[in-house]
């Protein structure tokens, strides 16, 4: 590897964030003079500012970032083959060029293209690192998962005669499933638009009980990235899971139930739940907010919290189970996840489902209402790629 290194003129570093934390003083060291250090993600920028390390002034870095797991960038790839204008968005960053002349956008863009994003925004490794370990301890993965367990819960125990494969129908499967469908094709308004009145009122109850108490929540955890916390817990688990590997949350009950869902999806029409559509998509608004109130651009804010979530993630999930994905995603987005889900479901059970049962301040709904991520949702949706994601079985 330090061979190849010492002779290349680019290194893209693609190995996880625990080993690049590890490894990075010898990769630099390696590196010769004036090339270029190729990033698919900002954690290790996020480690060096823990550590107090510069980047060496010696090499040129730039970042190309996927909105979506290694897989899906694969899986669009080769659709793209066949149908022109396939593939994932990507952020880009320079972080370093040190002769200044604008050659380092030139040679990330050209990386962008050439693995087949369709659309590329500017960004910066800072605020893609921050973005990114906030998405997925929040809606991406962390917040789902505590959003469906709860679900799952209240549809089972509030009805004795809800079934449990009825009850994941209208937890897991309706979000993962007709819910990121339709926001993917037409967006969060017009999931709303199309409820019947009775809809309506189910959506925007549950909606203005579970906004306020998810900004609270997610404003925790992006403080928790944002200040480096999070990627110090990373390193730290990485040395106790030497010893003792993480265990897998698919093995209880709920989803061995979804196995059993997932097999015999012909018996079910999928029809949008309002109380689910309404609950995910206030955690959805929320984390939505948290990013724009810390200055994320509205391309980043569209991606990390929506677009990646109905268009990469969520298809995966409905395809093979959410448990599936956090039990084989990253080191620090499954690390992200199992810390952060319980919490999202406590803050539910504890604090929406009482609040719905109760009472309810309408501001939150008012402001879904006329957000301006309607309109930027309208435009990246012309820049969608033509075909949906394969997943295959």
């Amino acid at each position: 590897m330090y061979s190849v290194i010492s002779q290349s003129d680019i290194v893209l570093l693609l190995i996880s964030d625990a080993a690049q934390a590890e490894n990075c003083q010898a990769i630099f060291s390696a590196m010769k003079s004036g090339s270029v250090l190729g990033l698919s993600h900002g954690f290790l920028i996020g480690h060096l500012k823990n550590i107090g390390v510069a980047l060496p002034s010696h090499i040129n870095v730039i970042g190309v970032c996927p909105k979506g797991m290694g897989v899906s960038v694969r899986r669009l790839y080769e659709q793209g083959t066949e149908i022109n204008g396939a593939g994932i968005n990507c952020s880009f960053a320079v972080e370093q060029d040190i002769e200044g002349a604008g050659k380092m956008t030139d040679i990330a863009l050209a990386w962008a293209i050439a693995i087949g994003a369709p659309y590329v925004f500017q960004t910066t490794l800072k605020d893609e690192y921050i973005s990114d370990l906030f998405g997925e301890r929040g809606i991406l993965l962390g917040g789902l998962h505590g959003i469906v367990e709860a679900l799952y819960r209240r549809f089972s125990e509030k009805d004795p005669f809800h079934s449990c494969s009825l009850a994941f129908h209208q937890s897991v499967e309706n979000i993962t499933g007709v819910i990121s469908h339709h926001i993917s094709q037409a967006g969060l308004i017009d999931l709303y638009d199309k409820l019947d009145e009775q809809g309506k009122r189910v959506f925007e109850r549950i909606y203005a009980s579970a906004y306020g108490p998810a900004y609270v929540l997610l404003e925790e955890i992006y403080d928790e990235v944002s200040s480096g916390n999070e990627i110090r817990s990373v390193i730290m688990a990485g040395q106790r899971l030497k010893q003792y590997p993480m265990s897998e949350i698919g093995n209880t009950a709920m989803w061995r139930i979804g196995e059993r869902v997932r097999a015999d999806r012909s018996s079910v029409v999928p029809v949008v739940n309002k109380f689910t559509a309404g609950l995910y998509c206030a955690v959805m608004m929320a984390q939505v907010d948290v990013l724009i109130k810390n200055g994320h651009c509205m391309s980043e804010v569209c991606n990390e919290s929506i677009i990646e979530a109905t268009d990469s993630l969520n298809p995966y999930m409905h395809a093979r189970g959410i448990a599936y994905l956090v039990d084989n995603c990253s080191t620090t987005a499954r690390l992200g996840a199992r810390k952060w889900a319980p919490r999202f479901e406590a803050m539910i059970n504890q604090e929406v489902f009482v609040a719905y049962d109760s009472h309810v301040d309408r501001k939150p709904i008012e402001a879904f209402h006329s957000h301006p991520v309607h309109e930027a949702l309208a435009v990246c949706a012309e820049l969608r790629p033509p075909v949906n994601i394969s997943v295959g079985v």
